[in-house]
């Protein structure tokens, strides 16, 4: 049913609408009118049309960053999920020492992204990085890497890092959705003879539906923002191979001071993320069931 709106209902909302407006779309509409200038920020703006909007999108650079955007959030959801999800149904249960191990597991969390791309990058530095230290200890010099020099593994290492990072925010997401499983549905399946496994792939992973869609959104939107990360481990580098589109939006703009090329990136970034939230609401069916869950 149609809720009514009551006065304080728009109180709320006005507020909020306004900072929608001046904080999302308000940016918005400035980055759209910027990317129709040629402008370096310092000289008088120079009207050129869609000439941007065909160079950029056309650049071989461009079409680079959305590759390797997309090869990031698909590694990163691959790497996070089946993680979070084992990691978070094991700490979902009570027992204490658990719980001990969740307060450790979840210190990355507490970690800026600067002084985490600072970290590793000492520790994977290939002359002194505790890494190389470490195997070549053990009499694994073999495995000794330029980790993070290596335009085969940069990015790679980076996915691993950011999955570090982030793995116990969605582990924080499953434990939360495992514990709200009804204890009922695990002693009957006991009953009935399941094991461990069916109980995890009959119960406990259909329990979970709507978690692992919204951890799923979370993963892939997240992707587009992972710019200040990744500029303090590579810049980008080396060569191009770390450069996906939120870094080669804010290189293009703000070191090559191409405002024009660089607001036609930021425009495209947000009509990516936008689209994909959509897309991937409409292949889960995601609102559908919240929606016939608040008319019951």
């Amino acid at each position: 049913m149609a809720q009514r709106l009551t006065p304080a209902t728009v109180l709320m909302l006005v507020p909020a609408a306004l900072f929608f407006f001046l904080f999302a779309l308000g940016p918005m509409v400035v980055a759209a009118g910027i990317s129709f200038l040629d402008w370096n920020g310092v000289s008088e703006p120079t009207w050129v049309g869609l000439s941007n909007w065909a160079d950029t999108l056309s650049d071989s650079l461009t079409l680079r960053s959305v590759f390797l955007t997309v090869a990031l959030m698909i590694l990163n959801w691959l790497i996070q999920t089946p993680l979070s999800l084992l990691i978070g149904v094991y700490l979902a249960g009570h027992q204490g020492y658990r719980a001990v191990l969740g307060v450790f597991y979840f210190l990355p969390l507490l970690f800026s992204a600067v002084a985490v791309g600072i970290t590793w990058q000492y520790i994977l530095d290939p002359n002194l990085g505790a890494l190389n230290t470490a195997l070549e200890a053990a009499g694994l010099d073999a495995f000794a890497r330029t980790w993070l020099g290596d335009p085969n593994l940069a990015l790679i290492v980076v996915v691993l890092v950011i999955s570090w990072q982030f793995i116990p925010f969605h582990t924080l997401l499953y434990q939360a959705g495992a514990r709200q499983i009804p204890p009922v549905l695990y002693e009957a399946a006991r009953i009935d003879g399941a094991g461990t496994f069916a109980r995890f792939f009959y119960i406990t992973l259909p329990q979970l539906k709507y978690t692992i869609v919204t951890s799923s959104i979370l993963i892939f939107t997240g992707s587009l923002t992972y710019f200040d990360l990744i500029y303090i481990m590579t810049e980008g580098g080396p060569g191009y191979s770390t450069r996906i589109l939120p870094l080669h939006q804010y290189l293009t703009a703000f070191q090559e001071l191409r405002f024009g090329p660089g607001s036609v990136i930021a425009i495209v970034l947000a009509i990516f993320g936008i689209s994909l939230s959509i897309v991937l609401l409409k292949l889960t069916g995601y609102g559908k069931m919240e929606s016939q869950a608040e008319g019951l």
